[in-house]
């Protein structure tokens, strides 16, 4: 009877599958700690490894299919933005702005003309230029969730390079968007239908994107403190991460219906939240809302990277042609985000800054997804040559740019 019920158990697997998921993600970051490499790299090549596994071996799961290690990769994710925002308030996110805006200005044009560059000279002649711009796009993404992790580990997170980076990164996700939301619409207008429409959606996207912003900086700083001080009356224990959390994911939310990434809806809670919004609150559960977040993130994060890695496909990666096509494009892409890390200004170590703004992760892979629905003349845009090869440029972007930041910090704190 009980080994009937095991069989029949519909979370037996999910159970089998998540066990899996965190003792690779573990292995995998020891090993890559050992070799002397920041942690999230070995989790990302562990899911590499996990997905290469079940081709090889059907029976073995598969980790990118599995609906709750994407539930629980994204959580990972948003929560780790988050508390990534609470280390920083929005007078000191303020103070790195105008850097901020420089650094992410650099950071999406030079990266994108160098993409665009690129995928002329390296694909068949006669392939559409809106392809080109889509590669070039592809480039200007910037993933401040392994970055965010890195300066964590190094405990660079409160630096100014670490702000700044930050910063400059949710300023990516909006401009990226909007070049996403322009590309979409040159592809979608070759449609004589769909003329004149490309202008309206990119207006609107913008208007809906920097409301969003703009409303949680300003309004949410006035309203979070009356709300958390109402909370500080409950009676009942344990109050500050639950009204936390939902505060996150609330923001989250809304941040995703404003065409935002949801990453970028947590990170603004974690700067809106204070430390005097919470204060009473803290003192009363002898914790700060930071110290009781971190947890979550280190039983979270992991399989986020692990999932991220294990969504490559490494039969067509590993093609001659497309690793070169990987290499050229992951190449342009390191190049053009260091070159941003000189708009930080004096007084901030360019290294840091244009390592910290190399990996693309999660965002480019959003790109390529939303890449792979788009239909030029009733032909997919991205063939899946074309769609490997960007995606191996990803992660190798995703690889180097942890392990740069990683390198340089390392050598700056031994000095």
């Amino acid at each position: 009877m009980f080994l009937a019920f095991l069989v029949h158990d519909p979370l037996a697997g999910t159970l089998m599958l998540l066990a899996l998921l965190w003792l690779s993600a573990k292995l995998g970051g020891e090993l890559a700690v050992r070799l002397k490499l920041p942690a999230v790299t070995g989790e990302l090549a562990v899911g590499l490894a996990l997905t290469a596994l079940h081709r090889a071996w059907p029976l073995f799961p598969e980790v990118a299919a599995s609906p709750a290690a994407e539930l629980l990769g994204g959580l990972g994710v948003v929560v780790l933005m988050f508390a990534v925002g609470l280390e920083s308030t929005v007078p000191q996110m303020l103070k790195v702005g105008v850097a901020s805006l420089r650094v992410a200005l650099i950071g999406v044009g030079v990266p994108m003309a160098a993409g665009l560059a690129g995928a002329w000279l390296l694909l068949p002649k006669g392939s559409p230029f809106v392809l080109d711009l889509f590669i070039g796009a592809c480039l200007c993404a910037t993933s401040i969730g392994i970055s965010a992790q890195v300066l964590r580990e190094k405990g660079a997170s409160d630096s100014m390079e670490g702000r700044i980076i930050v910063g400059a990164a949710v300023v990516d996700d909006v401009l990226g968007l909007l070049v996403l939301v322009a590309v979409s619409g040159m592809v979608a207008s070759a449609a004589p239908a769909a003329e004149g429409s490309m202008g309206s959606s990119l207006a609107w996207t913008l208007l809906l994107a920097l409301g969003f912003l703009v409303a949680a900086l300003t309004l949410g700083r006035l309203v979070t403190p009356r709300l958390f001080q109402l909370a500080s009356r409950f009676r009942g224990e344990q109050v500050l991460l639950p009204l936390g959390l939902g505060f996150a994911f609330l923001l989250a939310w809304l941040g995703s219906l404003a065409g935002l990434a949801s990453i970028v809806g947590a990170y603004a809670a974690g700067l809106i939240l204070e430390p005097a919004h919470i204060e009473d609150l803290e003192r009363r559960e002898r914790h700060t809302l930071e110290e009781l977040v971190h947890p979550l993130v280190t039983v979270l994060s992991p399989l986020f990277f692990v999932l991220m890695g294990a969504k490559v496909d490494p039969s067509a990666l590993f093609r001659p042609a497309t690793l070169g096509f990987a290499a050229v494009l992951a190449l342009l892409g390191v190049a053009g985000k260091y070159i941003a890390g000189y708009g930080g200004g004096a007084g901030t170590r360019a290294a840091v800054v244009g390592w910290g703004m190399v990996p693309r992760g999660e965002v480019g892979l959003i790109f390529v997804a939303a890449g792979a629905q788009l239909q030029l003349n009733g032909a997919p845009l991205l063939s899946p040559e074309i769609q490997a090869g960007i995606i191996g440029a990803l992660l190798l972007t995703t690889v180097a740019g942890p392990v740069g930041l990683g390198w340089v910090l390392g050598k700056q704190a031994g000095r």
